[in-house]
């Protein structure tokens, strides 16, 4: 199969490379894309050395699957011309995600919402941390609102502010001069900065509505009551949530806790005897989503749950999921 990876020198670009070797996927020729910046150095990759080409839609038009990792402007002006030529195409942008007709999918919850399309959203990745815990709660219990508080890495802002998190430590710890900053508002090293994104005329951040209306999309329950804050933290990567559920039916700890080891994409981390519990430096780097902390919630009586989460924003809330999209599109498979 003829892949693209288009944004292949950032950070997430990189990442899917490495998913696309580690999965196995089935390329029988692998183009990396990027700007002409880039343009004609050698990356590795498991499938050998690549060149990397400028792009333009006429040298991705014989692809078979282009995975997009650039900005959401950059997606809306090519992904609909790679559409039209034939390519299916996985978006990791915010371009698609909420637009009808254009499926939004974490595949352990809703990849039978691909069917045919040949343009599929990747969700954001704090979204598809979450749901992959939410869903099969939901199936078991029902959900009836969810609040949530994330602490999300640097990398989620790109391989630019995980350089810049690096540098600014450095600047305090070694030089002893004053964090500065450049890609985020405020510096990130030694702090924490409660805004991602724009805020909003209702108060929150895009980041956070992100989040409430990306979930109603891939669950299917638009009415859901979703309240998340989101936070900036300095760790280079995995974002951490701490989340709260009202559930329609009577939940235990230990029922949600059979639930989620039943759950595909979840690992349950819950040993607090042992000081055993979801990390970011424990679910670098891991596939699945960890989840600890599991217990009642004093609010809802026997109607709540608290869980932490953390996940690898870079893998299961980015490159991962679009693998995995497109190990489900139905014209992508190849026969046994």
């Amino acid at each position: 199969m003829r892949v693209g990876v288009i944004g292949a020198t950032g950070a997430v670009g990189r990442e899917l490379v490495e998913v696309l070797g580690r999965r196995r996927f089935p390329v029988t020729k692998l183009r990396l894309f990027a700007s002409g910046r880039s343009a004609g150095t050698i990356m590795p990759t498991p499938f050998g050395d690549t060149v990397i080409e400028e792009f333009s839609q006429e040298a991705a038009r014989d692809l078979d699957l282009a995975l997009l990792a650039v900005s959401g402007d950059f997606a809306k002006k090519h992904a609909p011309g790679l559409v039209a030529a034939g390519v299916t195409v996985v978006d990791n942008s915010s371009a698609f995600r909420l637009e009808d007709g254009i499926p939004l999918v974490v595949p352990e919850v809703n990849a039978a919402a691909i069917g045919d399309a040949k343009l599929i959203a990747n969700p954001n990745c704090t979204t598809a941390i979450l749901v992959v815990a939410l869903a099969p709660l939901h199936a078991a219990f029902g959900i009836k609102r969810v609040i949530v508080s994330t602490y999300q890495a640097a990398s989620g802002a790109g391989a630019e502010a995980m350089e810049e998190l690096l540098r600014e430590s450095r600047r305090v710890l070694v030089d002893g001069a004053e964090a500065g900053h450049d890609v985020f508002v405020h510096p990130l090293a030694f702090n924490v900065i409660p805004h991602i994104d724009s805020f909003q005329p209702n108060g929150y951040t895009r980041e956070e509505m992100k989040v409430t209306w990306e979930t109603r999309k891939i669950t299917g329950l638009p009415d859901l009551l979703v309240s998340c804050t989101a936070v900036r933290v300095p760790t280079l990567r995995v974002h951490a949530e701490s989340v709260t559920i009202e559930t329609e039916r009577p939940v235990t700890a230990e029922a949600a806790r059979a639930v989620l080891r039943a759950a595909a994409g979840i690992r349950v981390v819950d040993d607090v005897a042992n000081n055993v519990y979801p990390m970011p430096i424990t679910a670098t780097g891991q596939d699945d989503v960890e989840a600890g902390r599991i217990r009642a919630n004093p609010v809802f009586g026997d109607h709540g749950l608290d869980f932490f989460l953390c996940g690898d924003q870079l893998l299961k809330g980015a490159a991962l999921n679009a693998v995995q999209i497109a190990e489900r599109v139905p014209a992508l498979r190849v026969p046994a």
